[in-house]
């Protein structure tokens, strides 16, 4: 059940099912023995239980579901009166923001919330907890530093600029990963030895593993895409002190040849940080740089196992909720999307909430494929930029784009077991 609830508000998602989806049959070869496994997403990666700056005891009383955490935060202790520090202009501006989104966030959060609860659905506190397994140390976007040492292959041929898994073969060691888009065409999950690591591809899924100065191989292999969905890394202190990834400056992402991957009227999603900066920019100089017309903006809510939000809802750090932004690609300047049939789809609905439970591993975010079903034709091919994981027949790319496909990150079990 990975869409658990869907109203006039949004959607709840349980995006640890989401992901499992494809990998109910996952074919590993060793020799001449091939083997039949069931992967599973590790739960405890989704086992948040508590808020973050909340008493213990609200969230110990499953009859507390007021999901305004700002009045349930714990009181610090009185100290001495100190100078007020002046707010600077980006602070007042997330304020604003944060002001103008509230109610959306907070009612839209406590409808899909009690509708899920209802199903039985929120009830984490009371599941057994595992301890949550350490994270892969992820060494791929140094490999692509590596690569860019090699000579850049400078060929037209489609043909040439795609290869594909080949469940005969024992080892993947000759395949190309940074010059050549990467697919897996099997209607199955491979369990797949790359660069001496195991990883899990997924149906039909293709990837390509590189930087902006390798992104030839996904332009030369021919496809257009009906939804390219972005999650840009984003510059802001707390990557800079975490050093988790490399981030990227804003205007780095007008070199992205968005026009040359898009087909008309493609559905285009950006995850936005909680700066208004960030928005700004999408939606009045990323977006029209492109010739993409916004046309919604959604949140991503994040509540722990128990319905609750993960940060207090107005805590002057860290907010409980990202920020989507929507665009339809303009393939005729003089016409605009809000104003043309985009074939048998529906039209983007504004203010939209995706609600669920995040995974404990930084930056990893929930798919979004089925929430996007309703504004996309049915045989929609979709592209995820910077992406650090695969989804069934997408095409994904980033100089991490394996990250969250390693073997560890996954319970395997042999099929014979859930027969």
């Amino acid at each position: 059940m990975s869409l658990v609830i869907e109203d006039t508000h949004g959607w709840l998602l349980d995006a640890c099912s989401l992901i499992d989806q494809g990998y109910t049959s996952c074919f590993r070869r060793r020799s001449e023995l091939q083997s039949e496994m069931v992967g599973r997403f590790k739960k405890q990666y989704f086992r948040i239980l508590k808020s973050y700056g909340i008493q213990s005891k609200n969230n110990n009383n499953p009859d507390n579901k007021n999901l305004d955490v700002s009045q349930n935060v714990e009181r610090p202790p009185k100290k001495r009166k100190r100078k007020q520090i002046e707010l600077n202009h980006g602070e007042i501006d997330s304020m604003a923001f944060h002001e103008k989104v509230r109610c959306v966030i907070l009612e839209g959060t406590k409808s899909l919330v009690e509708s899920a609860t209802h199903l039985g659905y929120l009830q984490g506190g009371l599941d057994a907890v595992n301890d949550i397994p350490p994270c892969h140390e992820c060494n791929l976007a140094s490999l692509c530093d590596m690569a860019k040492e090699l000579p850049l292959v400078e060929d037209e041929n489609q043909e040439s600029s795609i290869q594909f898994l080949n469940n005969d073969t024992d080892s993947m060691s000759h395949l190309d990963l940074f010059s050549c888009v990467t697919e897996n065409p099997a209607e199955h999950a491979a369990l797949t030895m790359l660069m001496g690591e195991e990883y899990v591809i997924p149906p039909r899924a293709a990837f390509l593993l590189s930087d902006f100065s390798r992104m030839q191989p996904l332009l030369q292999c021919g496809r257009k895409f009906d939804v390219i969905v972005l999650d840009p890394p984003w510059e802001n202190k707390s990557v800079k002190r975490s050093r988790r990834y490399n981030s990227l400056p804003s205007s780095q992402l007008k070199r992205l040849p968005i026009p040359n991957l898009a087909s008309p009227d493609s559905l285009v999603v950006t995850w936005v940080t909680n700066r208004p900066s960030h928005l700004r920019f999408v939606r009045d100089e990323l977006y029209p740089h492109w010739g993409v017309e916004p046309v919604a903006q959604w949140f991503w809510v994040k509540i722990t196992t128990d319905g609750h939000f993960v940060f207090p809802l107005d805590s002057p750090h860290k907010k409980p909720y990202e920020v989507m932004v929507l665009g339809r690609y303009r393939s005729d300047a003089q016409t605009s999307p809000s104003e043309m049939c985009v074939g048998d789809v529906a039209p983007v609905q504004d203010q939209r909430l995706i609600v669920s439970v995040p995974s404990t591993i930084h930056s990893h975010k929930p798919s979004l494929a089925e929430v996007l079903k309703p504004y996309i034709k049915g045989d929609a091919k979709c592209l995820e930029l910077f992406a650090r994981s695969l989804q069934p027949g997408w095409t994904s790319w980033g100089n991490e784009v394996l990250r969250f496909q390693h073997s560890s990150y996954f319970t395997l079990t042999p099929a014979s077991q859930h027969a």
